[in-house]
């Protein structure tokens, strides 16, 4: 009698959902960076200062956050099918960024950042939940696909402005053009062979969530890696132009290829949580990263080649560990609940980053850039205590196949 193929070994064509839904995050999340990558144009266009040009990104982060929490606190993830969602999301993410080639300054273009990140709260953690019902086995390997496909959309922007100098407003069309095809590409996507629970309305998962003490502790070591990550993303460009004294299309193709290694990392990262634990993989991770954010402004007038060694590395860190708090997420959490835990999970996080965001041009206006890129270690230092710690908890025979 012919053996029954086991599930988990037996891919059944899930690697072509996986390879869908990554094209849809590429495409859909590249609006995210758009402005940040066209500031040094704005600047000139709109005379932005540094607050201005913070609340640029800032904006878009308030609207995730605002769009993240209206949707846990319906429980949207867990209610109303994914796919839909992130359409609904990356389709509204590009209309709204569309907008700001007709606004005239940072009045009207604000808000319009403001609409795009709350739209896109409705993109990537509805996609690590689809995508989570196509893998048991693997899944740390195939959200770090996922999460290696976040970073490339948030990378185009910077390689599409790196080409040769692109009018922003050329930036602006290209990027939500992508946007909007990417949201059509989740709709190609179906629905994985081991779904999770139904759940009903109850806004009381939004608090309780983080009761649970799995979700909790990989919730804080999110929120460490929040605190590092955007705020470098969003200043790097800056950073590296100083650096430089101008070249704006040489600072956008290193800045580019700076964010763009995370996808590599985030790969790795996946592969090597599946077999040696996401709790090591992530404290790893962490560690490498900080140290980065407290060398990389010592190296402010140093060789360029180094300068670019060091953000390489701080880019293929700085994010690798963040899709294995999310599968720690989908471990641990209430079956029902888990699209309402990694949704609060993120909006949280996407909070932290505002702080960090706004502090960076200060401390750079206070205390050079040798010293500003420093704070952001903290964050790690604080992920690196809670994963030690749920390492040690009896929760972590629920991760990775019991590897922790």
């Amino acid at each position: 009698m012919a053996a029954t193929p086991h599930p988990e070994r037996d891919p059944d064509g899930r690697f072509v959902p996986l390879v869908l839904l990554a094209a849809a995050l590429v495409l859909g999340m590249s609006t995210w960076f758009s402005a940040s990558a066209v500031i040094p144009q704005l600047d000139d266009v709109w005379s932005l200062g540094p607050t201005t040009r913070a609340w640029l990104t800032i904006a878009v982060q308030i609207g995730f956050v605002v769009g993240a929490v209206v949707s846990a606190v319906f429980n949207v993830p867990d209610r109303v099918r994914p796919q839909l969602v992130m359409a609904v999301g990356a389709v509204g993410a590009a209309v709204a960024n569309i907008g700001l080639v007709a606004v005239e300054g940072a009045v009207g273009g604000i808000p319009l950042r403001f609409a795009s990140g709350f739209f896109m709260a409705g993109v990537y953690p509805p996609a690590f939940k689809l995508i989570s019902t196509w893998f048991r086995a693997g899944r740390g390997l195939a959200l770090g696909v996922l999460g290696g496909a976040i970073i490339l959309g948030n990378a185009g922007p910077h390689l599409v402005n790196g080409l040769g100098g692109l009018d922003w407003q050329v930036v602006i069309w290209v990027t939500s053009i992508l946007s909007a095809v990417g949201g059509v590409a989740a709709l190609l996507v179906a629905d994985g062979p081991f779904p999770f629970p139904r759940s009903v309305f109850d806004p009381r998962q939004v608090g309780l969530v983080f009761a649970n003490r799995g979700v909790r502790l990989a919730s804080v070591g999110y929120f460490g890696h929040m605190w590092e990550l955007f705020a470098m993303y969003a200043w790097f460009l800056v950073f590296f132009s100083d650096h430089l004294d101008g070249a704006r299309s040489t600072a956008s193709l290193v800045t580019f290829a700076v964010i763009a290694m995370g996808s590599v990392g985030s790969f790795a990262a996946g592969w090597l949580a599946d077999r040696w634990g996401r709790t090591s993989t992530t404290i790893l991770l962490l560690a490498v990263s900080g140290a980065c954010s407290l060398l990389i402004g010592l190296l402010f007038d140093g060789p360029t080649w180094l300068v670019v060694v060091v953000g390489l590395v701080w880019g293929l860190t700085v994010v690798a560990d963040s899709p294995q708090f999310s599968a720690i997420v989908t471990e641990t959490a209430d079956p029902a609940y888990v699209g309402t835990a990694l949704t609060m999970q993120t909006a949280i996080g996407f909070t932290v980053t505002v702080a960090t965001i706004w502090l960076i041009p200060v401390l750079e206006n206070a205390l050079t850039w040798r010293w500003a890129f420093a704070v952001l270690a903290l964050g790690p230092a604080v992920g690196i205590g809670a994963m030690v710690r749920l390492r040690g908890l009896p929760e972590a025979r629920l991760i990775a196949g019991g590897r922790g």
